[in-house]
C-alpha cells in the first residue's frame, strides 16, 4: 500500500513540476489579430463564391502561379483548378463548403503574406441525401501591391 501511495505522490509531484515549467499561453499582438481577421474575411468571401458556384469569381482569389496539392487528386495549376471547379458546379449537386468553427489559424510570412490553416466541411446531395466530409487545408496567401492572392493550397485528409 505504501508503494502505491509513494508512486502516486511521485507522479503528482512530477505532473505539478511539468505544469509549473510549461510555457505561458501566447497573447496575439494587434497585428496578428488584424492579419487573422483579414485572412478570415478573404476566406469567407472566397467560399461565398464557392457556395454560389461561381468558378470565375473563385478564380480571382488564385494567383496565376497557383499550385494546388490535393491528396486524392494530385497537383494542378490555376487553369486546371478553375476548370475542375466549373465542372463540379455544372453537376449542380448543391455542393457547399463551411469552415469548421474554431479551426482557422493564421500565421504571418515575413515579407510575403500569410499561412492559413484550418478544417472545412463539404456537403453535397447524393441519392437524395447529404453526403458530407471534413477535410484539412493549408493555403498560402501572398500580398502584392495591396492585393491578396493564394499561391499554394494543400488539401488533405480526404
Amino acid at each position: 500500500m505504501k508503494q502505491h501511495v509513494s508512486a502516486a505522490l511521485a507522479l503528482t509531484a512530477l505532473l505539478l513540476g511539468a505544469c509549473a515549467t510549461a510555457p505561458a499561453a501566447k497573447h496575439p499582438s494587434a497585428e496578428a489579430l488584424q492579419l487573422h481577421d483579414e485572412i478570415a474575411g478573404l476566406d469567407r468571401a472566397m467560399f461565398d463564391a464557392f457556395n454560389a458556384h461561381d468558378a470565375a469569381k473563385l478564380g480571382t482569389y488564385f494567383d496565376d502561379s497557383l499550385e494546388f496539392y490535393h491528396d486524392a487528386g494530385g497537383l494542378s495549376g490555376k487553369a486546371e483548378s478553375v476548370a475542375s471547379l466549373s465542372r463540379m458546379f455544372v453537376q449542380n449537386n448543391g455542393i457547399r463548403r463551411d469552415l469548421v468553427p474554431g479551426s482557422l489559424h493564421v500565421y504571418p510570412i515575413k515579407d510575403y503574406g500569410a499561412i492559413e490553416v484550418g478544417a472545412h466541411r463539404f456537403c453535397h446531395q447524393e441519392n437524395g441525401k447529404d453526403d458530407c466530409g471534413v477535410f484539412q487545408f493549408v493555403q498560402i496567401w501572398q500580398k502584392k501591391d495591396g492585393n491578396w492572392k493564394i499561391t499554394r493550397v494543400v488539401s488533405y485528409d480526404h
